[in-house]
């Protein structure tokens, strides 16, 4: 098993009451801004690292007909427990058992930064995608994700100790509400990720840095001074008559 799902398959307990705690994670003071961005749709829908299901449920309530897939066995359960999604599969980004171009769109929310071959991951991805299919990413900000807030108020300056440059291993626990979260996974910056989807093929064709729908705690403010996400929408490249290459339409 990797390290990745070692830890996940560890904490799925957790995780499951974490995110399904009505508004208790930064999920719920972005959802708005989220399925806007995604917008309605039809066909089919996979979405990579499910988790307990919630993404998978806003794809289901915009159209998609949703596949939800994640590598740890008690997340796609708890998934399916919920009727999150049309199918179900366990599987990790990495080894995805779908035929080519099977998807109209692929759903990667919040789990690239867990896993430890994300170029692996994102040539699977953009198997399995059709053509002129889009992928959505979902990731906490690289920039964000390397600094910290000096203190809990809204106007606290936000600061960097280290550099941002670089791919390091991460592990802490928050405590919120009686609940606790041990998180794990991989920093490392924008570019490190760019690289890996221009490498699998895949254009970058919108991106956002998304403030939450409201904010009416400190804590919402600071995340609206500084993102705490960076939303993608990319297809897939295809060489054109003039040699260039340019997104599938």
């Amino acid at each position: 098993m990797k390290q990745d799902e070692r830890h996940w398959t560890g904490v799925a307990e957790q995780w499951i009451a974490w995110a399904r705690a009505p508004g208790h994670d930064a999920f719920w003071a972005y959802r708005k801004g989220l399925v806007d961005f995604i917008g309605k749709g039809s066909g089919r829908a996979l979405e990579v690292g499910c988790g307990e299901g919630r993404v998978s449920r806003e794809l289901k309530a915009l159209g998609y007909h949703v596949t939800a897939t994640d590598a740890v066995a008690a997340m796609v359960e708890a998934a399916r427990e919920a009727k999150s999604a049309d199918d179900y599969r366990v599987a990790g980004v990495g080894d995805l058992p779908f035929e080519d171009g099977s998807f109209d769109l692929v759903m990667a929310y919040n789990v690239l930064m867990d896993v430890q071959d994300v170029p692996a991951a994102a040539r699977e991805i953009r198997r399995v995608l059709k053509p002129g299919g889009t992928l959505f990413v979902s990731l906490v900000h690289p920039f964000r994700d390397r600094g910290r807030f000096a203190g809990r108020e809204a106007d606290a300056p936000f600061v960097i100790d280290g550099s941002y440059y670089g791919r390091e291993y991460f592990e802490g626990e928050e405590q919120r509400d009686g609940l606790t979260m041990q998180f794990a996974g991989w920093s490392q910056p924008l570019e490190d990720y760019m690289a890996a989807f221009e490498a699998a093929g895949l254009a970058i064709t919108a991106l956002r840095e998304p403030t939450p729908d409201t904010a009416d705690t400190d804590q919402l403010r600071q995340w609206s001074r500084i993102p705490l996400f960076l939303w993608l929408k990319a297809r897939i490249l295809a060489r054109g008559r003039n040699g260039r290459l340019t997104p599938v339409r």
